[in-house]
C-alpha cells in the first residue's frame, strides 16, 4: 500500500465511543506527508483508572477539548478517498463506528486494513508477540511514546508501508 491513513484512538473507559484522543498519519506514494492529533471530550464522560494508566490522559486533559464531530470535521478532508490502517483494526474501527452512532453521524463505511493481522502473517512465531511496540521495532521504528495516539498512528504507518 502506498496511499492510506493510519489511525489510532485512545479511550477514556470501556465504552468504544469514549474516544479521548486520536492520531492520524497520512501516507501518499509511500511517504508520510501529513499528520493530525487532537484530544477529544469523551462520551460517555468518565475515565476508568485502567485507561488512564495506559495512556496517561484524564478528565483534566479533555474537559475543554472539542467533541468528536468537531474533530472529525478536520480529519475527514485529510483521509478522503484513502483506506484506513490500524494496529488491531477491530478496536479502532469499533471506536469509530461507536462514536459515529453516539453523535448520530452517517458512517461512510471506511475500509480498514489491519497491521496486527499483517504482522502475524509476515512474522509468524519469529516475534515474541505482535504488540505494536514489538512489531514496530521489528520494522526498524523506535516507538518512544507508546499509547500516545499520534505516536501509535505513526508506528502503524511505518509497519503498513513495510507489510501491506
Amino acid at each position: 500500500m502506498r496511499n492510506f491513513a493510519a489511525i489510532d484512538f485512545e479511550t477514556a473507559n470501556e465504552q468504544p465511543s469514549s474516544v479521548c484522543s486520536v492520531g492520524v498519519v497520512i501516507v501518499r506514494n509511500g511517504e508520510i506527508v501529513d499528520s493530525f492529533y487532537s484530544l477529544i471530550h469523551p462520551e460517555p464522560e468518565y475515565y476508568q483508572w485502567f485507561c488512564q494508566r495506559v495512556h496517561g490522559l484524564g478528565p483534566e486533559d479533555t474537559e475543554d477539548a472539542p467533541v468528536f464531530p468537531y474533530v472529525w470535521e478536520k480529519i475527514e478532508p485529510l483521509i478522503e478517498g484513502l483506506p484506513l490502517v490500524a494496529h488491531n483494526s477491530r478496536f479502532d474501527e469499533g471506536c469509530l463506528k461507536a462514536v459515529f452512532r453516539v453523535y448520530q453521524m452517517d458512517y461512510p463505511d471506511y475500509k480498514f486494513h489491519d497491521t496486527l493481522a499483517a504482522s502475524r502473517r509476515h512474522f509468524g512465531c519469529r516475534l515474541p508477540n505482535h504488540q505494536l511496540q514489538t512489531v514496530s521495532a521489528a520494522c526498524g521504528y523506535d516507538l518512544v511514546n507508546h499509547h500516545h495516539a499520534l505516536a501509535d498512528a505513526e508506528a502503524c504507518a511505518v509497519i503498513a508501508m513495510q507489510l501491506l
